[in-house]
């Protein structure tokens, strides 16, 4: 089993990212790392936080993580330090804007997503309790039917203490 430096494995990721955006197969043509090896490693740049993209040529198909991770890492540049990594990962700056929108919504969206879960979770107990409802109107009126013939057949038979 083949050893890389991070160094190297810094360098590898990096061709994965745009602006290059080689696809994994080509750098694993270009360098011979395994394919599984370099889809672990782009795997490993995302979760430590890295705008390492799944599809580097069409950004909007982008997994939300990456997407997030961009917009964090622009969030405190100036329009020209903005152009450049724009340039730089082969982005527009409408696209990042659109994407830091897009979350600052799915942040105000969670008091409704809530409001949403509890009245699904109501729902669901109204149907179990209508459920239960129903089950317990029917074993009533079974009962009541039970007394009502236990009361005819003494009527036509009489009690049996009578014998």
């Amino acid at each position: 089993m083949a050893r890389y430096s991070a160094e190297f494995k810094e360098q590898v990721v990096r061709q994965l990212m745009a602006p290059e955006a080689k696809s994994v197969a080509e750098v694993h043509r270009e360098t011979g790392v395994s394919e599984p090896t370099l889809y672990a490693w782009r795997n490993q740049a995302r979760e430590a936080g890295q705008a390492v993209a799944a599809d580097p040529a069409n950004p909007e198909r982008w997994c939300a993580e990456t997407k997030l991770a961009v917009v964090i890492e622009t969030a405190g540049l100036n329009a020209r330090e903005l152009g450049e990594y724009c340039r730089r990962k082969g982005l527009y700056a409408e696209q990042i804007e659109r994407w830091r929108r897009a979350a600052v919504q799915g942040v105000a969206a969670q008091p409704e997503r809530a409001q949403r879960r509890a009245l699904a979770e109501a729902r669901k107990r109204e149907r179990a309790l209508v459920q239960e409802l129903r089950r317990k109107d029917q074993a009533l009126a079974e009962a009541a039917a039970l007394l009502v013939l236990r009361k005819k057949a003494q009527a036509l038979w009489g009690d049996g203490e009578e014998r």
